[in-house]
C-alpha cells in the first residue's frame, strides 16, 4: 500500500486513490437521481480543470472566486486551482452585490465561478465595478453564460508533465485560500490560510475520528465556503468517507433517510429546530403515548455519560431507547455514529437528550483564523458543556481577562493586505480569538461568551449574554432571544416566540389563536412569557436577571439580515432594527 505524504492540500486526492479508493467520493442529486463521482473521477476532473485554467493564463497566486451552494463542481474548481498554486476566494451565495464587489476588488479576483442564474446576475453587476474580473463561469447551464465544463474541456489533452511541474512548486506554506469573514462588525477581512494550516486540522481530526474503514457516508449541507464545513470535506476525502451533498436545507430530512449517513456537521440552531419539531409532534400525542414520550424525554434531560444514576435509571433509559428514541435515530437515517456541532455554543440540555437517545453530538470549537479547529469533543472522553480536549499540536492559554489565546500550525498567515489588523490579532504567535473561556480539569475547553458581546450595566456589573440566551432558549415557547443592557440599570431582552409551541399552549388552554402579531398582545400570553422569564432567571444572580422584555412577531433569519450564514445573531443589526423597542424597555 502506497502512502502519499500530505504536503499540499490536493495531495489528499492521491492519498484517497492509493489507500482506499471509493466509487462515491462525491455525490449530488441531479434531476432526482444521485450522480456519483469516484476517487479516480475526482482526480481526473481536477487535473483537467488545472490544465484548462493554465491555458487560460491562471497561475500561481492568482485569485479566483467560487460562489455556490454545495455541489461537486465546487470541489472540482477548488482542487483545480490548488494544483497550479492559484488561490480560491470562496464567498457566501447569500451576501450582497456590494460585498461581492468589495471582495472582488480587495482580493484582485481574475475569474468567478457561480452556481446559478441569480448568482450570475449578481456577479455580473459586481464585476462592472471590479475591472480585474476577466470572466464569469456558471455551474448550471445558462443561456449567454460560459459554462464551467468549457474550462474542463480546455484542459483535455493538456501537458500532464507541465502540470506536475507546477504541482511540485506548491509548498506547505503557500497560500491556498482567502476567506472573507462575514463582516458583522464592519468591513470584511480576508483570512489567509495556507495548505499547511488546513492540512494540520484535517489530519488532527482524522486521528480522533471513529470512522475508520470502508463504506462510511457523510451528508453535507452547511455552506462549504465556511471553513468549518470545508475542512470537514477535506477530512472526509482524506479518510475516504463518501460525501453526499444535500439538495437544500428543506430537503435534509428526506436526504437523511435516503443516504442513511454516518455523520454530518451542523450548527446548534439546526439541532434546536430538530428538537423543537420533535416536541411539537409530541404535544399532538394523547394519553399513554404522550406520557411515555415525556417520561423518556425527562430521563434524557438528566443524562450525563460521566455519571452513574444507578441500575433503575439505566434500565428505564434502555427501555426509552427501544420505544421512543429509536424513532429519533430513524429520522436521521438510522446509521448516525456522531454529529459535529460548531460555530456557536450548544445548549447542554440538547447534548444530554441527544446522547441519551444514542445520537452522539460532539462539539467543535475554532475560528476561520484557526482553519478552524482548536478543540474537538471525543466520543469516549466527553464533558457536557465543554468543547472537548485540544486538537493535536495546538496550544491554548487563557489571558488575564479570560480571552482564549491559540498557538499552533492551524493559525492563519494573517489578514490579506492588513498587517495592522494581523498585528492586533496575533501577538507573539498567539492568536487572540475574542472568545472568553476556561479550561475544565486542565483538559477540556469551555467557552463562556464572546469578549465583544459581554457588556457592563450602569451598576458596573458584567453580563455575558450568551449564557443567559442559551438558558432561556430551553423554554418550549422561546425560539430566539437577544439580551440587551449595555450601560443600562439591568439586562433586558428581545424575544422571538416559538410560535408552534405557543399555538399548542393556547390550544391546551382553549385560547383562540388568531395571528402571531395579535396574540403577542394577549394578556394571558404576556403573563405566560413572564412566568418563563422568571423560571429561567432563577439560575442567575440578581444583577444578571432579565427584568423586562419585549416580544417580536417575526423570526430573525439570514434572509432578513439578523443572522450570519452560520446562524449567529448580528447584534448590531438587531439593535438598530429594534432600537425603539429597546428604548421602550428602559423608559
Amino acid at each position: 500500500m502506497q502512502t502519499t505524504e500530505i504536503k499540499r492540500l490536493f495531495d489528499i486526492l492521491q492519498f484517497q486513490a492509493e489507500n482506499q479508493p471509493i466509487d462515491d467520493a462525491l455525490a449530488s442529486k441531479v434531476n432526482g437521481e444521485w450522480v456519483k463521482y469516484s476517487s479516480k473521477d475526482l482526480q481526473n476532473i481536477a487535473n483537467k480543470v488545472s490544465l484548462g485554467l493554465m491555458r487560460m493564463g491562471i497561475g500561481k497566486d492568482d485569485k479566483v472566486a467560487i460562489i455556490s451552494n454545495n455541489r461537486p463542481e465546487w470541489n472540482f474548481i477548488d482542487f483545480g486551482l490548488q494544483q497550479i498554486g492559484a488561490v480560491s476566494v470562496p464567498m457566501y451565495p447569500t451576501i450582497t452585490v456590494q460585498d461581492f464587489e468589495f471582495i472582488f476588488n480587495d482580493s484582485g479576483v481574475k475569474l468567478v465561478f457561480v452556481a446559478d442564474y441569480d448568482l450570475y446576475r449578481k456577479a455580473k453587476i459586481a464585476a462592472r465595478e471590479a475591472p480585474g474580473v476577466k470572466d464569469i463561469y456558471t455551474f448550471d447551464l445558462i443561456d449567454g453564460a460560459k459554462h464551467w465544463s468549457e474550462v474542463k474541456k480546455n484542459g483535455e489533452g493538456g501537458d500532464m508533465q507541465k502540470l506536475q511541474a507546477l504541482k511540485n512548486q506548491v509548498t506547505y506554506e503557500d497560500l491556498v485560500t482567502l476567506i472573507y469573514t462575514s463582516g458583522t462588525t464592519g468591513v470584511p477581512k480576508g483570512v489567509m490560510l495556507s495548505h499547511g494550516n488546513i492540512i494540520s486540522n484535517t489530519i488532527a481530526v482524522s486521528n480522533i475520528s471513529p470512522l475508520k474503514g470502508k463504506n462510511y457516508r457523510a451528508l453535507s449541507f452547511l455552506p462549504i465556503c465556511h471553513i468549518f464545513e470545508r475542512t470537514g470535506v477535506y477530512y472526509y476525502i482524506y479518510d475516504s468517507v463518501s460525501i453526499y451533498y444535500a439538495e437544500s436545507l428543506d430537503a435534509i430530512g428526506d436526504n437523511l433517510r435516503e443516504i442513511r449517513p454516518h455523520t454530518f456537521t451542523t450548527v446548534p440552531r439546526l439541532l434546536e429546530k430538530i428538537y423543537d419539531k420533535i416536541l411539537a409532534k409530541a404535544y399532538e400525542l394523547k394519553g399513554i403515548k404522550r406520557r411515555l414520550f415525556f417520561w423518556a424525554l425527562n430521563l434524557g434531560l438528566r443524562y450525563d455519560p460521566n455519571e452513574s444514576f444507578g441500575w433503575w435509571y439505566d434500565f428505564q433509559l434502555k427501555l426509552a431507547n427501544k420505544i421512543i428514541f429509536n424513532k429519533w435515530r430513524e429520522a436521521l437515517g438510522g446509521n448516525i455514529m456522531y454529529i459535529t456541532s460548531g460555530a456557536a455554543a450548544l445548549q447542554p440540555r440538547l447534548a444530554r437528550v441527544f446522547w441519551a437517545a444514542g445520537i452522539k453530538v460532539l462539539e467543535a470549537y475554532g475560528a476561520t483564523e484557526t482553519s478552524p479547529g482548536v478543540s474537538f469533543s471525543i466520543i469516549d472522553d466527553l464533558r457536557i458543556g465543554c468543547v472537548g480536549p485540544l486538537l493535536e499540536n495546538i496550544q491554548v492559554k487563557i489571558a488575564e481577562d479570560g480571552e482564549i489565546l491559540v498557538k499552533g500550525p492551524n493559525v492563519m498567515k494573517g489578514y490579506y493586505k492588513r498587517p495592522d489588523l494581523t498585528a492586533q490579532a496575533i501577538v507573539d504567535g498567539w492568536y487572540h480569538t475574542g472568545d472568553v473561556g476556561e479550561m475544565v480539569e486542565n483538559k477540556y475547553l469551555k467557552i463562556t461568551d464572546r469578549k465583544k458581546e459581554i457588556f457592563k450595566t450602569s451598576g458596573g456589573k458584567y453580563i455575558a449574554p450568551q449564557v443567559l440566551e442559551n438558558k432561556f432558549k430551553e423554554s418550549v415557547i422561546i425560539e430566539q432571544i437577544m439580551v440587551v443592557g449595555e450601560g443600562e440599570k439591568f439586562p433586558g431582552a428581545l424575544i422571538v416566540p416559538n410560535f408552534e409551541g405557543l399555538k399548542e399552549w393556547c390550544q391546551i388552554r382553549n385560547i383562540q389563536y388568531t395571528s402571531n402579531e395579535e396574540m403577542l398582545d394577549h394578556e394571558m400570553i404576556i403573563e405566560k412569557f413572564q412566568m418563563e422569564v422568571d423560571l429561567h432567571n432563577a439560575h442567575f444572580a440578581q444583577y444578571e436577571k432579565v427584568k423586562k422584555f419585549e416580544l417580536i412577531h417575526t423570526s430573525w433569519s439570514l434572509e432578513t439580515g439578523e443572522l450570519t450564514p452560520t446562524m449567529k445573531l448580528k447584534r448590531r443589526v438587531i439593535l438598530e432594527k429594534y432600537q425603539e423597542l429597546v428604548e421602550y424597555i428602559y423608559q
